[in-house]
């Protein structure tokens, strides 16, 4: 451990904000990562435990009593060596991943966690800084060809780690950028898109190659999901993939937004989060969006409590909405959890984002009824207070109400996948319309059918970057060793 009495010397530090006023005028990043002395102390508050928690708590595994220490002890080229060694992007999660790895810290029993997200994140931006994150070409090549659809952190993941293991990659991309919905769903201000761009600038070094404007299948009908892409303009059959390519792994996500089909859903002016969100990221871009969904000058409504519905609040934001009011179905979570009930697994508990303090107010226990319009646009939202009881949600009587909206921004999360690439491959699903496929030792990935692997939200539903970069990783690790008989790639 770096220092033994360190967590009792120092306290967490968390990382800064620029100034609300400053932020919401722009789209770019705007948290102040932590000095090297500041990360260093962070990291002599690492107790070294007998049992890391946050080793499981973290879903990729970080070894992170290791970095932690090796950031005290100075030595920031070796942190990097084992950052990596479990996390093919510590750029992404550094930024946007929740850290259930410091829900798990044993000093957040009765202490507050060390700050192990912001040290990831000083690790690898001192990395990029010095030049220490370079291309890793295989030494010898397989003469395998490995086909992997969707460019999200799992199929960037999962190519990345079979390229390294001597595979030719290619990554298909229905998009005209690479990223996924780590590129389209997540706003620039949370997350810059130059992070991606120079993580494939290394990935094509190494030899992956990357075809975008290509859909996978039949074109998917217009709807859920639908509206926020620039579809392709080549499309690949299932069957020329399986003929041309050794293996293939499945890593499109899962695209399908929950929809909210109550009276007066038809209104001009309701619109999916994904909708929304992926506009701005292209006009950032420097695109041209037709007929942008602004909420300039609107009462905005945003359905749907998670992180989506808050990065549309904090687009909302600087768009120049006039108001923004966030809609949750369950009732508002205490401030501070029971932790001796919790730990070490994620807690619920109230949490306030960057954007909520932006500006937004947020109402709980709260369900929509109907959409209210006038002119075929929508006007207001009539909602109604409720309670969980029974094991259902029951309405409360005489709490009926109608607020203005101008906008309605649906972020209730994603169902399922885009229906067309599975079925196009004839892949079997589970009861939620995933691809099946078991993460057991024996069918590691697999899908029912022949060499074809899935992984990432496309198999285990709508979740965190960091669980797709692990599925995308112990996915290539069952690809290496289907091609090989045996693999040397960590799980």
């Amino acid at each position: 451990m770096g220092k033994v009495t360190g967590f009792l010397e120092f306290e967490r530090l968390e990382e800064g904000y620029e100034p609300v006023e400053k932020r919401v005028k722009n789209y770019k990043e705007f948290v102040i990562g932590l000095t090297t002395e500041e990360a260093k102390v962070q990291g002599a508050r690492c107790m070294d435990c007998g049992t890391p928690f946050c080793n499981n708590g973290c879903p990729v595994n970080n070894i992170i009593p290791d970095f932690n220490d090796l950031v005290y002890q100075g030595d920031w080229k070796n942190a990097i060596e084992v950052l990596h060694s479990t996390n093919n992007f510590p750029d992404f999660t550094g930024r946007v991943c929740p850290a259930p790895c410091e829900a798990a810290c044993v000093l957040n029993i009765n202490n507050d966690a060390v700050g192990i997200k912001s040290i990831e994140h000083s690790i690898i931006d001192r990395a990029w800084a010095e030049g220490w994150v370079q291309p890793q070409p295989a030494k010898v090549k397989t003469g395998k060809k490995v086909a992997v659809v969707g460019s999200g952190p799992a199929g960037m993941a999962a190519a990345q780690q079979l390229a390294r293991a001597g595979h030719a990659v290619t990554v298909f991309e229905k998009n005209d950028t690479i990223g996924g919905l780590l590129r389209f769903g997540i706003p620039d201000f949370k997350f810059d898109k130059s992070h991606i761009d120079r993580r494939v600038k290394q990935m094509e070094a190494e030899g992956v190659v990357f075809k975008t404007n290509t859909i996978v299948g039949d074109m998917p009908k217009a709807g859920a999901g639908a509206k926020v892409t620039n579809w392709a303009k080549d499309t690949v059959t299932p069957e020329q993939l399986n003929k041309d390519f050794d293996a293939v792994v499945l890593a499109g996500g899962a695209e399908q937004s929950r929809d909210l089909p109550v009276p007066g859903r038809e209104l001009a002016g309701i619109h999916f989060a994904m909708e929304f969100l992926p506009q701005q990221n292209r006009v950032n871009a420097g695109g041209k969006v037709k007929d942008q969904i602004m909420a300039s000058g609107k009462n905005v409504i945003v359905i749907g409590g998670g992180d989506t519905g808050s990065d549309c609040v904090g687009t909302s934001n600087r768009h120049g909405a006039k108001s923004v009011i966030q809609f949750e179905l369950m009732p508002q979570p205490p401030e501070q959890e029971n932790k001796e009930l919790t730990w070490p697994y994620w807690p619920i508990k109230l949490r306030t984002s960057s954007s909520h303090e932006e500006g937004c107010e947020r109402e709980f226990a709260i369900a929509t009824k109907e959409f209210i319009g006038e002119g075929g646009k929508v006007t207001g939202v009539k909602t109604v207070r409720v309670e969980f009881k029974n094991g259902k949600f029951e309405e409360v009587a005489g709490s009926e109400q109608t607020l203005k909206a101008d906008l309605v921004l649906l972020a209730m999360g994603f169902t399922n996948p885009v229906d067309t690439l599975l079925n196009g491959f004839g892949v079997d699903k589970d009861a939620r319309g995933n691809a099946k496929a078991s993460t057991d030792a024996d069918t590691g990935y697999k899908t029912n059918v022949a060499k074809v692997f899935a992984a990432g939200d496309v198999r285990r539903g709508q979740s965190l970057v960091v669980w797709a970069i692990r599925e995308g990783r112990q996915a290539a690790r069952e690809v290496d060793a289907f091609l090989m008989g045996s693999t040397t790639l960590p799980r």
